[in-house]
């Protein structure tokens, strides 16, 4: 890969937001492309794809999701429903000087990258996701549907949502459990067929029980002290405040029930992700759900990580699909 110029080096920047600030981490000039990161993750987790983006040709920022990292906490669990990130995500490029951006998100930022582009398509006229597919607003009550998940046990997002809970069971060896957690849904670490499913747990300590000591082959010593030193410093409440508002999110979103996002768009997931399979019906859906795709792949042999567990890969995807839309700094395609 081609030297990125000293000018084009990481650059953190603190910007006004609904919260009181976000926290990003620029890299580049040229078109913007807004980067959001998932759970358990911060701006980090987009290490590879900055300088890649830089290089060619783009000003990529990737941003603390409200409650992570460096960006505002507010305490009101409410606080943190989706109508506010996609707020945030609008003083972003607003206060970044730009008028539209292209919007990238993995796990829960691609939720957040979904919706930003349907509630506003005047500000991110295209939109990736990596990990997640998009399923449009309605359906059941999700609260109802993860209650339904665990069978004899309980699914993780039902224990997330109980506020102090998760917490409780984290707190005392953050490393350990992030590495758990990191491990469970990466391809080289995750449980062999027919073992227990980690997400089918009653206690978020159990995921660290279940892999003492491995980790998978993205993420060494380094990089989890990393991940792990940004949490201990923050705690996971603001982080975890996100599935506490699903039921909130179903409520706000009922005028939006069923709609497709239309801007061009670009999915990439992982073989070996449970999210491929959970979500099988909403990739099959994508011909109605998401009619402005135009690049689409699953990445064999990849988990829930995967643009940390193939960067290289997954750059190139991105690249060749920012490349190929015909307006990209065209505000309100």
């Amino acid at each position: 890969m081609p030297q990125t110029p000293a000018a084009d080096r990481l650059h953190h920047r603190l910007v006004p937001s609904p919260a009181g600030r976000a926290h990003l981490v620029e890299q580049g000039s040229g078109p913007l492309v807004l980067l959001v990161h998932g759970f358990p993750e911060f701006w980090y987790s987009w290490r590879h794809q900055l300088p890649a983006l830089a290089v060619a040709g783009y000003r990529a920022a990737a941003l603390d999701v409200r409650g992570y990292g460096r960006s505002s906490k507010p305490t009101d669990v409410s606080a943190y429903r989706m109508l506010d990130l996609v707020a945030d995500n609008v003083a972003v490029v607003d206060a970044l000087g730009e008028r539209s951006a292209v919007i990238v998100g993995h796990d829960w930022g691609a939720n957040i990258a979904a919706l930003s582009a349907l509630l506003r398509p005047d500000v991110f006229h295209a939109v990736g996701l990596l990990s997640v597919p998009y399923s449009p607003p309605g359906g059941p009550r999700p609260s109802e549907v993860f209650a339904g998940m665990g069978g004899e046990e309980e699914f993780y997002v039902s224990c997330f949502q109980s506020p102090g809970r998760a917490e409780a069971e984290i707190e005392p060896d953050v490393r350990g459990w992030l590495a758990g957690f990191y491990a469970a849904l990466s391809a080289d670490t995750m449980p062999a067929p027919g073992a227990p499913d980690p997400h089918f747990v009653a206690r978020g300590g159990t995921l660290r029980e279940r892999f003492p000591g491995r980790l998978p082959h993205w993420l060494g010593e380094t990089e989890l002290d990393v991940f792990a030193g940004e949490f201990e410093r923050s705690g996971l409440s603001g982080a975890l405040n996100r599935y506490r508002n699903m039921d909130r999110d179903w409520e706000d979103l009922a005028a939006h029930h069923g709609a497709p996002v239309v801007q061009p768009s670009l999915f990439l997931g992982g073989s070996l992700d449970a999210s491929t399979a959970w979500l099988a019906d909403a990739i099959e859906a994508f011909p109605a759900t998401l009619p402005g795709l135009t690049s689409s792949h699953v990445l064999e042999g990849c988990g829930h990580w995967i643009q940390q567990e193939r960067p290289e890969e997954v750059n190139r995807l991105l690249i060749d699909w920012l490349g190929s839309l015909d307006s990209l700094d065209a505000p309100g395609v």
